[in-house]
Formats: structure tokens, sequence, C-alpha cells
């Protein structure tokens, strides 16, 4: 399973970006997509993250307090897409982003996934 990750660059505060990750390879079900972001000289941080329930209803996004109200994640399981559409982008959303992937390639187990990084570069 690879994932690829796109549509960073470079914008103003204020603007927007969306970000796109696509998952390929064996594939039986996507349990979990989510971004990740990593500043300088910062640890990697959850920055959003959208989950497969058992039921649809069970379907869940978790999102980090910083971005609420301000970044959208969303997923087309049929294109094997999640996206993250960044809204009223300030300096410090400014990282390198990750696509992170949960994903069962048989029944009975699943595996964790990380895609190339993508940098964010949000000038004031």
């Amino acid at each position: 399973v690879q994932l690829q990750a796109s549509g960073g660059g470079l914008v103003q505060a204020g603007g927007s970006l969306r970000l796109s990750c696509k998952a390929s390879g064996s594939i039986l079900r996507i349990n979990a997509m989510g971004w990740y972001r990593q500043a300088p000289g910062k640890q990697r941080e959850l920055v959003a993250v959208s989950t497969t329930g058992t039921m649809i209803s069970d379907d869940s996004t978790e999102y980090a307090d910083s971005v609420k109200g301000r970044f959208t994640i969303s997923r087309d399981d049929a294109k094997k897409m999640a996206y993250l559409q960044m809204n009223s982008l300030k300096p410090e959303d400014t990282a390198v982003y990750y696509c992170n992937a949960q994903i069962s390639d048989t029944p009975w187990d699943e595996k964790d996934y990380w895609g190339q990084g993508t940098l964010v570069t949000v000038s004031s």
C-alpha cells in the first residue's frame, strides 16, 4: 500500500488550500485516514482524522482544537482518497503535512501507513 499526498504550497494568511491523499495497492478496507503535521522544531501532531465505523452511522471525524472550524477532512472511499480543506489559514499552520491511513488488506489485520509530506507555507 502506498499513500500519495499532494496540494501543498505557499499561501497568504487568510487563504485556502486543499490537500489530497490517494491510497493505492492491495486494500480490503480503509479503517481510517487522516492528516498530521510537523512544524520546524516541533513534534508531529494530529490535524484531523476520519474513522470508518462498523456502520455508516458510526463514522467519525476528529480535529485538533487549533484547526476546528477552519479545516475539514473528507473521504471518497470509492476513489481511495482523503482530502483536507484548509480555510482561514494562519502562519502557525505552516508545516509539513503527512497523510496517514490504517488499512486492512486481509480481514484479520490492519497496518499503519504514511505518505510523503507536503509542505504548506502560510505567509503573514
